[in-house]
């Protein structure tokens, strides 16, 4: 039997919707370990947590877009006498723009950081979270139900964790572990301003604050859910690729793409 100390991970911690999760969590009292690149930032939102009279989180600085940095935060958790028990994938990158004309190692760590590093640490810490009967969030999007243009890489990334989660979902529900896939719409985070979007480039009545989109998601996680999508608007959305034809949804996104793009 293993002495270690559970804990949530949560990676992407530092701000947006990850921040958000880190703040949801801690109010249900789970002992938090926060993980991302930008160390100043997870010890400002560690001493905020802990203000709010919470327990502070552990805080973990990695880049997990590479094979190096999981390797070397695996080794810290079991450093620090810890194990995972909930893991929250939240780290995410994307990129606007025609696949052809982006740079290619730039879309090539999109599928690093949301696919590769998403599956690592899954795999990697699914015996202790099996042995807590604990859980997986995987924070994917809406993007993850339709193809793309305009942001093609970043689309099929969250498709491919839309697909892997209800999958595992299947897999361990006889394990007792919860297995769930947040799908936000466009959330007002730094995300917009990495990946290139203008504040503008989604419909505003698909917008989501980040607070609201992890109370939902801790919700639904919580309860059990295969998929939460936080909004009627954006659960919509996801619909909307199964019951019209592919090539019409191809048009339509092609079209707001092209759109967006000349006004710029």
């Amino acid at each position: 039997m293993s002495s270690a100390a559970p804990v949530c991970l949560i990676t992407g911690a530092s701000s947006g919707i990850g921040a958000a999760l880190a703040r949801e969590f801690a109010r249900h009292n789970h002992p938090l370990l926060l993980v991302a690149r930008r160390e100043d930032e997870l010890n400002r939102l560690a001493d905020q947590i802990a203000a709010e009279g919470h327990a502070r989180p552990a805080v973990i600085s990695a880049d997990l877009g590479t094979p190096d940095g999981i390797g070397q935060l695996a080794e810290a958790i079991h450093a620090r006498g810890l194990e995972v028990s909930i893991l929250v994938n939240n780290a995410g990158i994307g990129l606007l723009g025609e696949a052809a004309a982006l740079d290619l190692a730039r879309q090539l760590a999109i599928v690093d950081l949301n696919n590769r590093a998403l599956t690592d640490l899954t795999l990697r810490f699914l015996d202790s979270i099996v042995r807590h009967k604990g859980g997986i969030l995987n924070v994917a999007s809406i993007a993850g139900f339709l193809p793309g243009p305009g942001m093609a890489v970043y689309h099929a990334s969250k498709a491919y964790t839309v697909s892997l989660t209800e999958a595992l979902h299947t897999e361990l529900k006889a394990d007792g572990v919860k297995v769930c896939a947040l799908c936000p719409g466009p959330v007002p985070t730094g995300f917009f301003h990495r990946a290139g979007l203008p504040h503008d480039y989604f419909p505003r009545f698909l917008a989501r604050p980040a607070d609201r989109v992890a109370r939902e998601g801790y919700e639904g996680f919580m309860g059990g859910h295969r998929i939460v999508v936080p909004g009627t608007e954006n659960r919509i959305m996801t619909l909307l690729p199964r019951l019209t034809p592919r090539a019409l949804v191809l048009a339509v996104v092609a079209w707001r793409w092209r759109r967006q793009a000349r006004g710029r």
